[in-house]
């Protein structure tokens, strides 16, 4: 796997998503990578993403499936043009679709690995499917169409 992660590599001004924003001190900050043709993170719940005792809020795990998704939508464009992700123009994604099917219930308390796959790149439109796993176990799995971003999302470039 890389060392470093994709949300690593976003400029600033697009660094505050509450999901996978490294500049948001409130958020998830998750961190995404490839491995092979997929892509993988990892990230364990806090006691506060309850649903019930035991068990995690299915908002928290739809945010995990969208956010490596959206990620992983952006790495595959970088790869597809051939670019490293740090360069510019940025290649950013933002969602379209978000579906996803809970499977079984997700413990609370125990790392998650959540895991993408490229299924189509046509276009400005990546579409990703992605699994969340817990104790070896698929938990949810979920399918995202990403779009790329348009440059009036964007601030100001140098």
């Amino acid at each position: 796997m890389a060392k470093e992660a994709f949300q690593d590599n976003y400029p600033d001004d697009l660094s505050y998503c509450y999901g996978c924003g490294r500049l948001n001190e409130d958020g998830l900050q998750i961190k995404s990578y490839w491995d092979g043709d997929e892509t993988v993170a990892r990230y364990t719940p806090r006691p506060s993403h309850i649903a019930i005792p035991g068990y995690v809020y299915g908002g928290l795990i739809a945010s995990l499936i969208d956010c490596h998704s959206t990620g992983t939508a952006s790495a595959a464009a970088y790869r597809a043009a051939g670019r490293e992700m740090d360069t510019d123009p940025p290649l950013r994604f933002v969602t379209a679709s978000l579906h996803v099917n809970y499977l079984r219930p997700t413990p609370l308390g125990v790392p998650l690995e959540i895991r993408g796959k490229v299924m189509e790149i046509k276009g400005r439109k990546v579409i990703v499917e992605s699994t969340l796993s817990a104790e070896g176990k698929i938990r949810a799995q979920g399918e995202v169409v990403a779009v790329q971003m348009p440059e009036d999302m964007f601030g100001p470039r140098d």
